[in-house]
């Protein structure tokens, strides 16, 4: 994971490469390892690079060996090894994962993001056509906006982060996930479009819990490709929980392997990625990291600790005041380019573990982010008035991912250079859990069908005596938590009086004018609003920002915190 930013069809670029390079720099925590750019005819690329694979030669933008293309990638291609057997012929320069989407392009032109497996954006200029083709990963995993400027018109702006567009452009939008954008039509086209994608079409699949169970496996597996020390976010929660016990069965199973024909073998090594036969190759430390933050005692911790000792993880946990948490408020909203409450709330902690987490040399974790998403999992889902309208509210979640969890995990850990992979939204588990029948995901307390019940079930062993169990019952039939809940409690309730004490009725009665009908309807929403306000005063910013909110239609409280939902248990209620 990288930060780029690029600028097509700029008259007098060379004038413009020193605001250029300005832009790019304030990107630089997603980028630490190094800087680069060129201009080609009118356009110029810029990139900051976080170095994951191909170490040694993976300096960006890249070019084409006759020149004709030059690329900036933001992201992790999980097939790259597979891409370059398919082009055998083409001389590659380096030994990234990203050189690979050159000759993709090549041969497939705007086709080239649908052979791609992994969490992307990338600009690339083709130099004889003068033309600019830049895309975004399927589900929005990886940041990217686009903006114009009427002072510059027909230029087009691309940027990993909102920061590198507000003093440039007056206009500017998310780019779309699963899209592509091409110089020659000046159009945005879906190339993402698989079966599940009209949520008014309702699945009527029965649930494999094996092919469940080993898709998610072969997700985890794959996003083990490092030539870097990496481990996982552990909250104790049924997501991350699962997503750290995969990771620390195949890094033991590398370890094994390795060890029949390496000697002298410490834990300074890290694993490399996936061959050609689906197994692991060792090259780094061969115990799993896991790291857990929260306030002292909060449920997570607990949890947390009590998975890391059953999977057998070398475990860090971290704690935080709730004074800490509001010091780094305003750093986090710079960061996360958001006022929407929830995703402040929980990228608060998240930001101030990746710092710790930086500090200890790792440069890339995983994470649980998507599974709620896809499996119905917030308890507000348990409302859901049918199948079809549970499932329809699932693949809008998924589809605005990129507004929300997924921006919080991108841009939570980039600000410290630390890069999050999430194996839930793997396209193929994508396409075979969004395709089940929603009957079998629908929340059933009465029956003993909890939230993303489908989930723990395929990772329940408890059947097969011989089977080593994945988690502790107590873990995996554990009750959804909020994040920003399970962190500690107090941490929402703490920012909530400090909205109360600093935000006055009569602000808050008056909200600006500007805000149009995006008005904040508590003072918590107001107050970080204004934040967002003062380090982004540019009208277009606030455009990007879409605030989540359970259904309102299916009598949830407005406050997005999980313990507000009728389903909630009130004995985890205690801190």
């Amino acid at each position: 994971m990288c930060g780029i930013f690029a600028a097509y069809n700029v008259e007098e670029v060379d004038a413009f490469k020193g605001k250029a390079l300005q832009y790019s720099k304030r990107i630089r925590h997603r980028g630490p390892d190094w800087s680069g750019n060129k201009i080609v005819n009118n356009t110029i690329l810029c990139h900051e690079r976080l170095a994951i694979v191909g170490l040694d030669s993976g300096a960006q933008p890249i070019t084409s060996p006759d020149e004709r293309y030059t690329l900036a990638v933001n992201g992790e291609i999980y097939n790259h090894i597979h891409i370059r057997e398919e082009f055998k012929d083409y001389k590659f320069k380096t030994l990234s994962d990203c050189e690979p989407i050159i000759p993709l392009f090549q041969k497939y032109d705007v086709d080239a993001p649908k052979f791609l497996d992994g969490m992307f954006a990338w600009v690339l200029y083709d130099k004889e056509e003068d033309r600019v083709v830049a895309s975004r990963d399927p589900i929005g995993i990886t940041t990217l906006y686009m903006g114009r400027s009427s002072s510059r018109p027909g230029t087009v702006f691309f940027a990993s982060e909102l920061k590198c567009l507000t003093d440039e452009c007056d206009e500017i939008t998310h780019f779309p996930p699963g899209h592509v954008y091409d110089s020659k039509t000046d159009q945005l086209t879906r190339y993402f479009t698989p079966s599940w994608w009209d949520g008014e079409k309702i699945p009527t699949n029965p649930v494999d819990y094996k092919k469940v169970r080993e898709t998610l496996e072969m997700a985890v597996r794959k996003r083990l490709m490092a030539e870097v020390p990496f481990g996982v976010l552990l909250s104790g929660g049924l997501d991350s929980s699962l997503i750290a016990s995969i990771a620390a069965r195949e890094t033991a199973k590398a370890a094994k392997e390795a060890d029949s024909h390496t000697e002298g073998i410490d834990a300074s090594h890290t694993l490399t990625g996936v061959d050609d036969d689906g197994k692991l190759a060792l090259s780094g430390w061969t115990k799993l990291h896991s790291y857990a933050i929260g306030l002292p005692g909060a449920p997570d911790l607990v949890a947390a600790k009590k998975v890391a000792k059953f999977i057998g993880t070398i475990h860090h946990e971290h704690t935080f005041t709730v004074e800490e948490g509001f010091d780094a408020l305003s750093d986090v909203i710079y960061h996360l380019e958001t006022y929407d409450v929830t995703t402040i709330r929980a990228s608060t902690p998240m930001y101030l573990l990746s710092r710790k987490i930086k500090a200890q040399g790792v440069k890339m974790v995983l994470s649980g982010e998507g599974s709620d998403e896809i499996f119905g999992g917030y308890l507000y889902f348990a409302s859901a008035p049918s199948p079809e309208e549970f499932h329809t509210e699932c693949v809008k979640r998924v589809k605005n991912l990129h507004y929300a969890d997924c921006l919080r995990a991108n841009k939570s850990t980039m600000a410290w250079g630390l890069e999050a992979r999430v194996p839930f939204l793997d396209k193929q588990f994508l396409e075979l859990c969004m395709n089940i029948d929603p009957k079998e995901k629908m929340i059933v307390p009465e029956a003993g069908r909890i939230e993303k019940y489908i989930l723990r079930k395929a990772f329940d062993t408890s059947d097969d005596p011989s089977a080593k169990p994945y988690l502790p019952d107590e873990i995996l039939w554990r009750q959804k938590e909020q994040f920003s809940d399970g962190v500690g409690y107090s941490w929402i309730d703490g920012l909530k009086e400090l909205a109360e004490r600093s935000v006055s009725d009569e602000e808050f009665a008056h909200p600006k004018p500007e805000w149009g009908d995006d008005i904040p309807t508590t003072k918590e929403a107001y107050f970080y609003r204004c934040k967002f306000d003062e380090l982004f005063p540019s009208k277009a910013a606030g455009s990007t920002v879409m605030r989540w909110v359970p259904k309102a239609e299916w009598g949830c409280h407005e406050d997005p915190s999980g313990r507000y939902a009728k389903t909630h248990d009130a004995s985890v209620l205690k801190n």
